[in-house]
């Protein structure tokens, strides 16, 4: 039998899968607007376009943790929760810690997403925070008028009209909006204080959908720490721990392999309907990225 340190000394030979003396730590990169859906065009982040490679991650019985890249303004909070859930779910499962690095933003359901981890980091310079929740439309019902143009539409269910945005704005509307978004609000917030309880500091602005840096975040306690992934993970895991991107499969020619999105026809049919959804997500997409000044 050889010696240990002559087994240590052949090991520097072995691919760092083969070693055990470097940790091999998977990262998932949750980047983008949450929204549901896609195209072969362009991919969301939402349940679907992520519940494979965190699976992956979680799998990887050598890992001792599993990274979490963040860069999101936020979207659906349906996604946003839904993403939260599989990854506590994940963590439990395999009994794994999580740790979420944020880069440009962790706002709103961006941020419902990091407080999956059971540790949050992110730059001084990143966008944190926006506990709220949004809901934003056009009314054009004045310019339709200016056109002269009569509308029609035909319903079953005094409600179904609600908030058509060809007719004047009605308050009944309005306060059955806000009552669902105080609903979504109140699950997020009691999200954030089990979460991070006991890490939290006293603010009545906490909760009021302002967003702060990631400096200001940690005074805060919304997050634990300021860092960057390849300095931690240096200092925690050894200077030879390896970052292993754990993205979704491909096919033969590189491309993301198609899910449940997209639908059958040419351009006349189904890829040119996603082409101009793949356009209205982007415009989707960057609107909110507005709203956060980036």
């Amino acid at each position: 039998m050889p010696s240990f340190d002559r087994q240590m000394k052949l090991s520097q030979f072995l691919p760092a899968r083969f070693r055990r003396d470097i940790a091999i730590l998977p990262v998932v990169r949750l980047h983008g607007a949450i929204l549901a859906g896609g195209s072969p065009f362009r991919q969301n982040l939402n349940l679907a376009s992520v519940a494979s490679p965190l699976v992956r991650a979680f799998e990887m019985k050598r890992a001792p943790a599993v990274l979490l890249s963040i860069n999101s303004p936020g979207g659906s909070a349906a996604q946003s929760r839904l993403i939260f859930n599989r990854i506590r779910e994940l963590a439990r499962k395999h009994e794994k810690k999580t740790i979420a690095f944020v880069e440009d933003a962790a706002a709103s359901g961006g941020y419902m997403i990091a407080l999956a981890a059971d540790e949050i980091i992110a730059d001084e310079t990143s966008i944190v925070g926006s506990i709220g929740v949004i809901a934003a439309m056009f009314g054009f019902d004045k310019a339709i008028d200016k056109l002269g143009v009569d509308r029609r539409v035909y319903t079953a269910g005094e409600n179904k009209l609600m908030l058509d945005p060809f007719q004047p704005e009605k308050e009944k509307d309005v306060q059955h909006l806000r009552a669902l978004q105080d609903d979504i609000h109140r699950i997020f917030v009691d999200m954030v204080k089990e979460r991070r309880s006991g890490r939290l500091k006293d603010s009545d602005e906490m909760f009021s959908g302002l967003f702060w840096t990631g400096a200001r975040a940690r005074e805060l306690g919304l997050i634990d720490a300021c860092g960057h992934m390849d300095s931690v993970v240096a200092e925690r895991f050894g200077e030879k721990a390896q970052l292993r991107l754990i993205g979704p499969r491909r096919n033969f020619f590189g491309r993301v392999q198609p899910g449940v999105t997209g639908g059958p026809g040419g351009w006349s049919g189904g890829h040119a309907a996603a082409l101009v959804g793949a356009a209205v997500d982007i415009l989707q997409e960057r609107a909110l990225w507005n709203r956060l000044g980036l």
